[in-house]
């Protein structure tokens, strides 16, 4: 099972700002050796790339912290310089919200990779009910208000009448993850939009809008379990009772232990997730700080094994990871090459 704890996090923390040259324009004085924040889904395949990475150069591994898409983007728009991250890990993409805060922060180019695809897996353990759900019951359950009334519902029974009648007892990601702001928009998001009076919420009051269809109860049966996923495996192993929320490839390497629970019908599995044809399919990301290629020794080598990790017959796919098709493989080698900056047009 893998573990999700940070490497070296205090350690180099103090080394960075130690290092650190400054906090302005210029990443000055540098450090020898790569940091990285973010998701704690890509978590376990960054780690291994920097692993495989350390083997191959002899160079120092580079330092991976496992703290939320949200948080380490926080963290690595806060500036340019040795004290703030080279690299954030990323379980969904960029907000344009996050890359106008990076500009005002003097973070003026930042190169987008998507290094895979992953699947946001419900699970439950080997011995429970055969839950069968779809993106209606999941908002029913877990929404604060779904539809604009508050939520009563205790059991799934109360959800959908074919469920079996016992307590909603959900353990998911916190709000600074990524897997939290895609069970967000691709599976309450899709449930909220199966009433036509919510669903034009959209266009005539966004933020009603958003808060019946993305906001989660608080109230008991949605429990934050933290970015530990690991954690969220042990509660519902040892909970048949229990639903469980995290990244596909936690699902994969513990099926000893759990089931995956199908949505709309659709197992979430391998092929499943790659074609995009299970509902929680998503893209995994690495945004790199280019200001950083040059001071900071090894970042330019790091990313650039990437590629070599993600194929077909790569590391990463031995690790649980689910590869992209072959021209999206092809497109993101071509920046890494390039290293092309991200167009912000593209983002919302």
């Amino acid at each position: 099972m893998r573990s999700t704890s940070t490497l070296f996090i205090a350690a180099a923390s103090a080394l960075a700002l130690s290092a650190c040259g400054g906090s302005g324009g210029s990443a000055n004085g540098a450090r020898d050796y790569v940091t990285a924040v973010g998701s704690s889904t890509v978590y376990p395949f960054a780690t291994a790339v920097a692993e495989q990475y350390a083997r191959d150069s002899g160079g120092k591994s580079p330092v991976i912290e496992s703290t939320g898409t949200g948080a380490g983007m926080k963290l690595f728009c806060g500036g340019v310089g040795a004290q703030y991250p080279d690299i954030e890990d990323a379980s969904r993409r960029i907000k344009k919200s996050e890359f106008e805060e990076c500009q005002k922060n003097g973070v003026t180019e930042i190169v987008e990779i998507q290094v895979g695809i992953d699947g946001i897996a419900f699970a439950e353990a080997k011995q429970g009910p055969g839950m069968a759900l779809t993106p209606t019951d999941i908002y029913k359950a877990l929404a604060a208000n779904p539809f604009g009334k508050p939520n009563a519902a205790k059991t799934w029974k109360d959800v959908n009448p074919s469920l079996p009648d016992m307590p909603i007892l959900v353990y998911g990601p916190p709000s600074t993850s990524g897997t939290r702001d895609a069970l967000k928009e691709l599976i309450l998001e899709a449930g909220c939009k199966t009433d036509a009076a919510t669903k034009a919420l959209k266009d005539s009051d966004k933020e009603k809008y958003e808060a019946t269809c993305h906001q989660i109860r608080e109230d008991g049966p949605y429990v934050d379990a933290g970015e530990n996923d690991n954690l969220i495996v042990q509660k519902i192993s040892q909970n048949p009772k229990a639903v469980g929320i995290f990244g596909f490839s936690f699902l994969e390497e513990n099926g000893e232990v759990l089931k995956g629970i199908p949505m709309s019908g659709i197992e979430p599995t391998y092929a499943s997730i790659s074609s995009f044809e299970y509902p929680g399919a998503r893209p995994l990301y690495i945004y790199v700080k280019k200001q950083h290629l040059a001071p900071i020794r090894g970042l330019k080598e790091y990313v650039q094994s990437w590629p070599a990790a993600w194929g077909e017959d790569g590391l990463l796919k031995k690790k649980g990871m689910v590869i992209s098709p072959e021209d999206v493989r092809k497109k993101n080698a071509d920046i890494i090459a390039a290293m092309t900056p991200l167009d912000p047009a593209e983002l919302k």
